[in-house]
Order: structure tokens, then C-alpha cells, then sequence
């Protein structure tokens, strides 16, 4: 018996996501297909206590008193965070950049908008600033107080000009007036760093990219597939995990999951679909009547940041500025 205790063990560690997994995910539905609201559906739905029952059990079977598991192998993580990244993909189909934009340079500004505020207050401060700099020369050309008045309410705003300013003329002065498409050029623009240019690069001209941004960076750590601070760092190991075609989705998907359901604070692990390949589960809350009562945008039944979402979004619109 106790052979077979120890086998068990290691076979459940070398292999996390197993013959376990696939019969949770198969009890969660999440082994199948899911699209629009029926992916927020099974999401919210995800904290029956199948989670809580998978997590509870693994932590009987290697209990205090007992030795420990070996370490997860590198071969092991790498399948478990696929893993993930698939799970996800069936959780957030729609998964999507939240910031409104309808060319390169709109994207390009309100990414660097959104340093230190919300998608959402960005969104709703970019149709004036549009309607009133709708390109890059009209913007080298703003003057600095009109242009610090409209973006007031994303705060930083006297530094947010600047860097708009200089990289607008930048892009009159070095680029023609268009948003260049590679990387190295991209950095060279005034507030313009390496996150900021794989979110243009990914979804305004389709070149994969990771972008590191504060969800990003606190989920892959939580789920043990990076150890590192740094962001480059953080974007070298991830990109080591996956083939190039998924960084860009990723991405998305990681950030959707780290507002919605993985919050930094208290996140919502008994609502969480992907609880039984977490080896951070518990962290938050369990009881999944509780949990469900964290989670949010269209997951708890609330508007998502973007006051123009993709047609495929199953959440409501947000509000105009002002509109409460």
C-alpha cells in the first residue's frame, strides 16, 4: 500500500493536470466549447465547490504530517500552463484589448493614458481628446494646458502631455506621421516602453507580442510559471512556454482573468475555472457562494471598460463620463 500511496503522489505531481483534471473539467464543463455569455455563464458557474473538492483533496493526500511532494518539473509546468492558456481560451473567447481605439494612434495614446489609471477612465476621457487631436500633427501642435485639461481625469496628466506631445511629434518628425510597426522603433517614442509597444504591435498591426502589465505579471507568478519581478524578465520566461501565435491572446486572456476573477487582493478561487491547475488555490476566498460575490465585469453582471466593445462581448457597454 504504501508503494502505491507513493506512486500516486508523484504521478499527481509529474503529472498535475491529468486523469483528475480532465475528469474536473469534464464535471465543470470545462471541456468543451463555450462562446459570448455562455462563457460568462460557466465562469460564474465554475465555484459548484468542484474546485474547492479537487484542491481540498490534493491537500489531504500530501497532508503536513506526511513528506512532502517533489517539486514540479519544468516539463510538468510547461504542460500546466498550456493547459491554462486553453482553459482560458474557452472562458473568455471574446478576450479583447479594453481600450477603445479605431486606428494605430489612437491605441498608441490611450496606451499611454492608461499608466496608472483604469482602462475604463481612459475610455471615457479619449472621445474629446480625439475630436480634438485626431492626428499625430494636430497633437505636436496641442497646447500643453488645453490638452492637460482633457486628460485631467486619467491623472499624471501634466506628464501624460508631455509624453503625448513628444511622441506625436516624433511620429510627425521621424515616422511620416504614421505609427511605426516594429518594436525598436516603437521604444524610441517619448513614455513609449516595451509593454506599451507590444500592446500596439499585437492588436494594431498583429505582431505577437506579451504584454506585462501589473495583472499579467502578479497571475504568471501566482501560478508558479515565473519567479521574476522584472518585466522583460517576466516576458522572456512566459515566451519561453508558448509558441509565438498565442502571445498576443494571451495576454488578453491572462489580464481578463486577473480583473474579473484573479483579483490581487482577495481573488475569487472558489468561482475560479481553472482552480484545479492553480498551485496558488486558496489564496482567496473558497466558499463559492462568496467568491461568486467578488467577481466582476460581465462575470458579476456589470458593465466591462470599453464604451465600444467587440459585437462578440457579452457584457454591457461601459458609461460615457459622467454618466455615473
Amino acid at each position: 500500500m504504501k508503494k502505491v500511496a507513493k506512486k500516486a503522489a508523484e504521478e499527481a505531481v509529474e503529472h498535475p493536470v491529468g486523469k483528475s483534471a480532465k475528469r474536473t473539467a469534464k464535471k465543470t464543463g470545462t471541456g468543451k466549447k463555450t462562446t459570448g455569455a455562455g462563457a460568462a455563464d460557466r465562469a460564474t458557474g465554475a465555484g459548484s465547490g468542484t474546485a474547492e473538492k479537487a484542491a481540498t483533496g490534493a491537500a489531504k493526500k500530501t497532508g503536513t504530517g506526511k513528506k512532502t511532494a517533489k517539486p514540479e518539473s519544468h516539463l510538468a509546468m510547461v504542460r500546466r500552463a498550456r493547459r491554462i492558456n486553453r482553459e482560458l481560451a474557452e472562458v473568455y473567447p471574446y478576450a479583447h484589448p479594453e481600450l477603445d481605439f479605431r486606428n494605430p494612434f489612437e491605441l498608441l495614446v490611450a496606451t499611454v493614458l492608461s499608466a496608472q489609471t483604469t482602462d475604463l477612465r481612459v475610455n471615457q476621457t479619449s472621445p474629446a481628446l480625439f475630436a480634438a487631436y485626431p492626428t499625430p500633427e494636430d497633437m505636436a501642435a496641442a497646447v500643453p494646458e488645453e490638452l492637460e485639461e482633457i486628460i485631467r481625469p486619467t491623472g499624471f496628466f501634466r506628464a501624460k502631455s508631455r509624453s503625448l506631445i513628444g511622441l506625436s511629434a516624433s511620429l510627425r518628425d521621424n515616422f511620416g506621421g504614421e505609427v511605426p510597426g516594429r518594436l525598436a522603433d516603437l521604444v524610441t517614442l517619448p513614455g513609449v516602453g516595451r509593454k506599451t509597444a507590444n500592446v500596439v504591435l499585437g492588436n494594431a498591426f498583429g505582431v505577437p507580442g506579451i504584454t506585462v502589465d501589473t495583472h499579467f505579471g502578479r497571475l504568471v507568478r501566482r501560478w508558479k510559471w515565473t519567479e521574476q519581478e522584472d518585466p522583460e524578465k517576466v516576458e522572456a520566461d512566459v515566451a519561453a512556454i508558448f509558441p509565438k501565435s498565442e502571445w498576443t491572446m494571451l495576454s488578453h486572456r491572462v489580464v481578463f482573468h486577473g480583473r474579473r476573477i484573479c483579483h490581487s487582493r482577495k481573488p475569487a478561487c472558489g468561482a475560479c475555472p481553472i482552480a484545479p491547475l492553480c498551485p496558488s488555490y486558496g489564496e482567496g476566498e473558497t466558499d463559492p457562494e462568496k467568491a461568486r460575490k467578488l467577481l466582476k465585469y460581465e462575470m458579476g453582471g456589470y458593465p466591462g471598460q470599453r464604451l465600444s466593445p467587440p459585437p462578440n462581448y457579452p457584457g454591457s457597454p461601459a458609461p460615457p463620463l459622467g454618466a455615473g
